[in-house]
């Protein structure tokens, strides 16, 4: 009898492995999904992905801060300035102080931008509510 418990035991002890190993092994494999989710779609190729959720990046090439009109809005255009910009983030002035001083603390930074691809006049654009919609890259 105390052969047959010690038996069960051990094979308890392997399926337990076994699933640690499985957990493990999805583990290894999902990570580099999610990575490749993070990279994005170029600045220029972002009118091709209109209505879509993606991510976007590029190099933040020209800023404005338009305190005085309407609703003032931030814009990041990355890759082309303005007003040849072939990519926009949008912040509005309603979010702003969740961002700092947008205009100056991303000039000049690669990053990455998710969120819904709109445009406006034209120009492909996602709107930032949130700091964590912006990840800076290397």
């Amino acid at each position: 009898m105390g052969r047959r418990l010690s038996a069960r035991t051990h094979i308890e002890e392997h399926l337990e492995r076994l699933r640690s190993l499985s957990v493990f092994v999805f583990c290894l494999l999902a990570i580099p999904s999610l990575r490749a989710q993070t990279k994005g779609i170029a600045a220029a190729e972002a009118k091709d992905h209109l209505g879509d959720r993606a991510t976007v990046c590029g190099k933040v090439v020209s800023t404005h801060y338009a305190r005085s009109s309407k609703g003032e809005p931030t814009f990041l255009n990355l890759d082309e300035p303005y007003p040849k910009e072939v990519f926009t983030i949008l912040i509005w002035g309603s979010d702003r102080e969740k961002f700092g001083a947008p205009e100056s603390a991303y000039k000049g930074l690669r990053l990455c931008v998710t969120g819904k691809i709109t445009s406006y006049r034209g120009t492909p654009e996602i709107v930032a509510t949130e700091p964590g919609q912006i990840e800076t890259q290397k």
